[in-house]
């Protein structure tokens, strides 16, 4: 176990990358409570950014996780965000995480939606702002093009690079950095295998563990 997080607590919210067991709710959050962080995750599926602010029903299902317990699947009616200023209330994190990119790149539309990926975005990031809490989000990562979510890489170099200029004040992490295109298998365009989910939730956890963000962190 590394101290490098020892101390810190971290809250995960985010989209399908979130809501289902081997995801990174399993790999992330495996990864930062390895190195020492008390972690707390919540993921629902098919969420744009702004729908944390509020409680919003999830159209493909959830998931929560609480420090070193399972990860609880949520369906239907239960499959819900929780508002970002309860769950700061709740569980008083140094440090949140955000990861949501690919749920609103909207790779079947002609083009990326610009005003809208604001609003969201920024909905987001007021709450951060408003509860003075530090923070990451992670954008999407590179995948493989084609799939039921018509996916590519075009695309997501283009979502990647409009995050990171709006996300302040979110320490961006490009996870197209992180692997070269293609890289980690996915089961559909979008969403990973056990070994690319593996892969992205160290790559995160070892960006998050870098001076550069470790000595953003309000304690």
């Amino acid at each position: 176990m590394s101290a490098l997080l020892a101390g810190l607590t971290v809250l995960i919210i985010g989209d399908s990358h979130m809501s289902t067991p081997d995801y990174l709710i399993t790999t992330l959050h495996d990864d930062l409570m390895n190195k020492g962080a008390v972690v707390y995750s919540f993921g629902a599926c098919g969420v744009a950014a702004g729908d944390w602010m509020v409680k919003s029903q999830s159209s493909c299902g959830g998931a929560v996780r609480l420090k070193d317990g399972p990860v609880e699947v949520k369906t239907g009616q239960d499959a819900m965000t929780r508002p970002f200023n309860e769950l700061v209330k709740t569980y008083k994190p140094n440090l949140v995480v955000v990861v949501n990119g690919d749920t609103m790149a909207s790779y079947s539309q002609p083009e990326l939606q610009k005003n809208w990926v604001w609003q969201q975005v920024s909905r987001l990031t007021k709450g951060v702002k408003n509860n003075n809490v530090s923070c990451v989000w992670v954008g999407p990562a590179w995948g493989t093009e084609g799939g039921k979510f018509n996916k590519t890489y075009a695309r997501a170099k283009e979502m990647s690079g409009y995050l990171s200029e709006i996300v302040a004040p979110c320490t961006y992490i490009d996870s197209l950095s992180l692997s070269k295109p293609g890289e980690w298998g996915t089961i559909d365009g979008q969403h990973f295998d056990g070994a690319g989910y593996k892969s992205w939730g160290s790559a995160i956890g070892n960006a998050i563990a870098t001076p550069a963000i470790l000595n953003s962190i309000k304690r």
